[in-house]
């Protein structure tokens, strides 16, 4: 449809709750090693203006020093400031009552609680969490409204995105979601490769080593995490070639730098290590792209284009701060940008379409976007952020929740059904839970094309605790 014929919608009431989540396995990465966690929902109450409603919900965890990596806060204050953000969103989007596309909530609040959060010292990154959520939530309100899923809704622009110099009406309707995708498997700098580096083990049934996921999922794609010391990371990337080359079939890395290096050089250096240790030949012809492994306060000052990389792509994420960041870091030599819905869908959409026109105009598929998970869990969280890198025709995510957290384990049995019931191709019943299903290194996507942001079934919100601040 038309920007123009995007329904107005006024959003009238937001909840905002959280719940727990434990992790099964320890998760390291940059400067935190990770057990628990809280994870926020947003549910919203929108209205057209003939008057009929309908709520809708969104999920993302509350991860502790990736928005903010500042070591003088503790985990608790990084939880405080994501609600703060929370709470701020909410107080904009339900302060004004005039009626807006979605995008238009969207970009009418962008700059203002941008200023808001940044004069509370809370960085665009982190400042963008809050309407993420929100935004998630009012499409998905909208979509039921109108009985659409969330692929139609984008590739018809039922929210309205419009964003200058971009012809996003006619890259949307050109979208062409998949059913299924491969799923990228973590490698966490804690991760165990094999069993003789086990001190104890957890016992779920579940896989504990590089070596078991790969037994029971059948992976393809993985990410890597490096931790900044050359030596040490070339030691640890061949323990994990030692695993990943009994495999004769072709496998796929991503190289995640977590912003553990200070300039392009050390980059370069830690490439050259990989390039002269000859038990890395075959990882090092398997990496797709490094993702910022450089510090993003200097990251969009260090200019790439100088730099050995053995031709291999950088892309950024914890430098995607603000709207224009991926068009400063092209400048600066980068050629992609991660995808998280916990950075918002519409920077999302908005960076797939520079993609789209900055190859039309060279003739090459030089820029790209890739799917970054930050533990996204089983339900709504994991089922948008799938939705989202599908519609953008992102071939492969990222995916680590389901191994660090033991599936629904933690919920209760009628919701954990409701699930499986609704999307029985993502998931599956096992080991004692429903979780995710992944399958030869694949998950099935086919049922995320339903009515709404990609679920038939909702959370049960009533085992929620209200959002608060020191909760």
């Amino acid at each position: 449809m038309p920007i123009a014929d995007a329904p107005r919608i006024v959003v009238r009431e937001i909840e905002l709750t959280e719940r727990p989540v434990k992790l099964r396995l320890p998760f390291r990465f940059g400067v935190v090693t990770l057990t628990e966690c809280p994870q926020a929902f947003a549910r919203v109450r929108i209205a057209l203006p003939g008057g009929r409603e309908a709520w809708g919900a969104a999920a993302e965890l509350m991860a502790p020093k990736w928005f903010d990596k500042n070591l003088q806060l503790s985990n608790e204050d990084n939880f405080d400031q994501l609600r703060d953000v929370l709470l701020l969103a909410r107080e904009a989007y339900v302060g004004d009552a005039t009626p807006a596309t979605a995008f238009g909530h969207f970009a009418r609040h962008h700059a203002s609680h941008q200023a808001v959060c940044a004069a509370r010292g809370f960085n665009p990154l982190l400042a963008s969490y809050g309407p993420a959520l929100v935004d998630r939530a009012v499409l998905d309100a909208l979509c039921r409204l109108r009985g659409a899923s969330f692929y139609d809704a984008v590739r018809g622009n039922l929210p309205g995105v419009e964003f200058d110099g971009l012809r996003m009406d006619d890259f949307l309707s050109r979208l062409q979601p998949q059913n299924t995708i491969e799923a990228r498997h973590t490698v966490g700098l804690l991760d165990a490769i094999t069993a003789a580096d086990l001190r104890e083990r957890v016992g779920d049934g579940l896989p504990e080593t590089l070596e078991e996921v790969i037994a029971r999922y059948g992976h393809r794609w993985f990410k890597l995490k490096v931790a900044g010391n050359v030596q040490a990371d070339v030691t640890r990337l061949a323990m994990i070639a030692s695993v990943l080359d009994r495999s004769a079939a072709p496998y796929f890395i991503s190289l995640d730098g977590n912003e553990q290096y200070e300039s392009a050089q050390s980059v370069a250096e830690l490439v050259a290590a990989i390039r002269a240790t000859p038990v890395l030949e075959r990882l090092w012809r398997s990496v797709a792209f490094i993702e910022q492994p450089i510090a993003r306060k200097l990251a969009r000052c260090a200019d790439l284009r100088g730099a050995d990389l053995g031709g291999k792509p950088v892309i950024i994420d914890e430098s995607d701060g603000e709207l224009d960041a991926f068009v400063m870091a092209r400048d600066r030599g980068y050629c992609g940008v991660s995808s998280k819905t916990c950075k918002g869908i519409y920077r999302s959409l908005l960076n797939a379409a520079r993609c789209a026109a900055w190859n039309t105009q060279e003739g090459t598929a030089r820029y790209f976007m890739s799917g970054e998970d930050l533990t996204t869990q089983a339900g709504l969280a994991v089922q948008q952020d799938l939705a989202l890198v599908n519609v953008l025709g992102i071939t492969h995510v990222e995916r680590n929740g389901h191994h660090y957290v033991n599936g629904m384990a933690a919920l209760p049995q009628h919701e954990q059904q409701a699930f499986l019931d609704a999307h029985p191709d993502l998931y599956e019943r096992s080991d004692g839970a429903v979780r995710l299903a992944i399958r030869d290194g694949r998950i099935a996507l086919a049922s995320l094309a339903c009515a709404g942001y990609a679920s038939a079934a909702l959370p049960d919100f009533s085992v929620n605790r209200p959002l608060q601040r020191g909760a």
